[in-house]
């Protein structure tokens, strides 16, 4: 059985990854800090109480998964907090940075040993990380946390290397979600069938590749 663990799993994006990787016939462990109605009913493996900012939480959910042969890791959990220039509030920042930044990293170390050669890691990221691409401002600790996402990703690229593990770092567009007040214009469906698209394509030659979910490969 092929086994694929995603966090922030009980909406969104992160139910949407659950619903289409379980209809492809993979075994799905859902880590979750609360589960939702509507992850119940998948009938997909439920792991509660996953707080990616919490370092005894990742090792109990890491403990309850020892012997797990993990095919595919989707890091999805990740939060959104207004931080512009004239509010700016160091304290959501450091929460950003906790939650998008931090927490996949945590997550990844703490179930690495049980990722297979060749397995997958897919970072959910953002175009707002891009330095390139910021033409607006504003947006200060997603911004940040997303371009620090980026770049341990691109470490992580590098370092798993050895072990034929693969990393992508995935932009799914604006989605339509309770992170953005439903809206954006691209459904939960849309962007993960783009999202699951790019995670078939990626391979040892071109892990550590920021895309877009449509295939666009996005400037750092």
């Amino acid at each position: 059985m092929t086994t694929a663990v995603v966090t922030g799993a009980n909406r969104g994006i992160g139910l949407e990854f659950c619903r289409q990787l379980k209809a492809r016939g993979y075994d799905v462990v859902a880590a979750c800090r609360h589960a939702s109605t509507a992850l119940t009913n998948l009938g997909v493996q439920v792991e509660e109480g996953v707080d990616v900012t919490d370092d005894r939480a990742i090792d109990d959910v890491a403990r309850r998964l020892s012997g797990t042969n993990i095919d595919l890791l989707i890091n999805n959990a990740g939060i959104l907090a207004k931080t512009d220039l004239g509010t700016l509030n160091p304290d959501t920042i450091r929460s950003q940075f906790e939650v998008n930044a931090l927490g996949p990293l945590r997550v990844t170390h703490a179930l690495l040993p049980y990722i297979r050669p060749h397995g997958k890691v897919a970072l959910i990221t953002s175009r707002m990380g891009s330095i390139h691409d910021n033409t607006s401002g504003g947006s200060y600790g997603y911004r940040m946390s997303k371009a620090a996402l980026n770049i341990a990703g691109k470490s992580l690229a590098h370092d798993l290397h050895s072990r034929q593990i693969c990393v992508a770092l995935l932009h799914p567009g604006y989605v339509k979600t309770d992170m953005t007040q439903h809206s954006g214009p691209v459904t939960p469906r849309d962007a993960v069938t783009g999202l699951m698209a790019r995670i078939d394509d990626l391979n040892l030659d071109n892990s550590g590749t920021f895309w877009h979910a449509n295939g666009d490969v996005l400037p750092w």
